[in-house]
């Protein structure tokens, strides 16, 4: 049985100051052995975050990394230096990082191998548009992105990563897919994970659902087959992600 894995994507909100109080706020919320609980913060929060859940059962994840490993990239942030801050897993290709920041599915294959060289777990994301939506090449288009995106990636590698499907029109909007959508294109990335690989490789990879998830729907679509939890947007900066971590 694959763990479940929960992870909120703060995104650009919280200072130093306010992320230590949210997750002081949070932690005894999330407290659970039945799911790994990561919250994704912005980088200048890593530091005092990391501080702030040891001797928790709560991770810190980045929300972006570079692909290169020092040098003149103004403003970026190295694996080694994610890692020596204490971060465990890195949001990788969010919509809004290919939106305003000109993110390709080609860079996204370079930050999926540089984390792991770095032993940090990578969030994969992927999702389609409304119009690709309503144009019915949702599949297609996930496949293409899944397949970049694990471009000579390992087996092994593959099996600890953690892919998060997220539909475009439902980030941030308070649509959420239905239950058959979500799961339907989950269990397709799982079988394009089985294509590319194996089915033991397929079996292993944990794939979230994210879009505008709230502890009212989460239950539901945590419990389809194929979907392996959840990455959380807005309500993780709030108590009711503590009823999303224990949704059951």
């Amino acid at each position: 049985m694959r763990k479940k894995i929960i992870a909120g994507n703060w995104k650009m909100n919280m200072t130093p100051s306010e992320a230590i109080a949210l997750i002081e706020t949070l932690k005894p919320l999330v407290q659970t052995d039945e799911a790994d609980v990561v919250f994704c913060v912005p980088a200048i929060d890593i530091i005092p975050a990391v501080e702030a859940v040891k001797g928790t059962n709560i991770q810190i994840g980045a929300e972006n990394m570079y692909f290169e490993e020092k040098g003149a990239f103004t403003g970026e942030i190295s694996p080694a230096m994610l890692t020596d801050a204490g971060v465990k897993y890195v949001i990788i290709g969010h919509s809004e990082r290919r939106q305003y920041f000109a993110e390709t599915d080609e860079t996204v294959n370079k930050k999926v191998k540089k984390a792991f060289e770095h032993g940090i777990t990578p969030i994969i994301c992927c999702g389609e548009s409304l119009t690709q939506r309503e144009q019915g090449v949702t599949i297609d288009f996930i496949r293409q992105q899944i397949k970049i995106a694990f471009l000579d990636v390992t087996a092994d590698q593959a099996k600890t990563a953690v892919i998060a499907y997220e539909p475009i029109w439902a980030i941030g909007t308070g649509k959420v897919a239905t239950t058959e959508q979500a799961e339907e294109v989950c269990k397709a990335i799982r079988a394009c994970i089985g294509e590319i690989y194996d089915e033991a490789t397929a079996e292993a990879v944990r794939i979230q659902y994210g879009g505008s998830v709230s502890a009212a729907s989460a239950p539901e679509l945590f419990a389809q087959k194929d979907i392996d939890g959840g990455l959380v947007g807005g309500a993780a900066l709030k108590p009711d992600f503590g009823k999303i971590v224990n949704y059951k």
